[in-house]
């Protein structure tokens, strides 16, 4: 299969206030059309080899897979804090950039018009925070930072589907916390936290500079192939059960 083609989004974006130059790398599944779209989110390190073959996991799972470069306008160093405050928000330019890419999916000629979000870590707040705004069908939640007003945020939310690492220090208590706030809002969903893995768990590789890897696997941080594999399981089925 093909890598993740890049497209221009900045003209979808930035008539809303979002960013101009937005770019996003989109993944096409085998055969023909239509197919149902999924936007990914990327994590806080920014787009990496590893967020485009997560993209492409989902072209090949039979969705229009669409990630959209949130660092476009300025690079990881610039948009990194600025982003990951935003994310908890529900509003800025990084939503309007993720709207653009949500627009670019439901036009595209190939496309069913049910579309979902996926998040990982950064882009796990940014995947819950839209279950809220009525833009997507479902919502895949991995390892995000659970707002403060929780329950407000979840108040007519689409489907979710969440999963966390148990030995994820910056995220303890999260699962328990966001299955019992979906259950108290009524909404469909499939929460599990997966004992013996840490944060961004769903890789299939190292990220971040490389004197630094040790740092994050001392923190519990990185791959861990068994929870990964049933993880993405749940979210195929669920993305299966309700985009298409």
């Amino acid at each position: 299969m093909p890598s993740p083609q890049t497209v221009d989004l900045g003209p979808l974006s930035s008539p809303d206030g979002g960013s101009p130059r937005l770019t996003g790398h989109l993944a096409r599944p085998r055969g023909t059309g239509p197919w149902p779209g999924v936007v990914v989110v990327h994590e806080a390190l920014g787009v990496d080899d590893v967020m485009l073959r997560q993209t492409q996991r989902l072209a090949e799972a039979g969705y229009l897979a669409l990630m959209p470069d949130l660092f476009t306008d300025g690079g990881t160093r610039r948009c990194l804090v600025p982003t990951m405050r935003a994310a908890l928000s529900g509003r800025g330019r990084a939503y309007r950039d993720i709207h653009a890419a949500r627009t670019y999916l439901t036009e595209h000629p190939d496309s069913t018009g049910r579309t979902g979000i996926i998040g990982f870590c950064m882009g796990g707040a940014f995947a819950l925070m839209s279950a809220g705004q009525g833009s997507f069908q479902a919502a895949s939640v991995n390892y995000g930072v659970l707002p403060k007003e929780l329950d407000t945020v979840l108040e007519g939310a689409c489907p979710v589907v969440a999963s966390y690492g148990g030995r994820d220090r910056m995220l303890r208590g999260s699962a328990d916390r966001l299955d019992a706030a979906l259950n108290r809002a009524g909404v469909v969903h499939d929460v599990r936290e997966y004992p013996q893995a840490g944060h961004s768990f769903l890789n299939d590789a190292e990220v971040g500079p490389r004197p630094l890897r040790p740092l994050f696997r001392i923190g519990g941080m990185g791959p861990h192939p068994e929870a990964a594999a049933d993880a993405w399981q749940r979210i195929e089925a669920f993305f299966a059960t309700h985009l298409t």
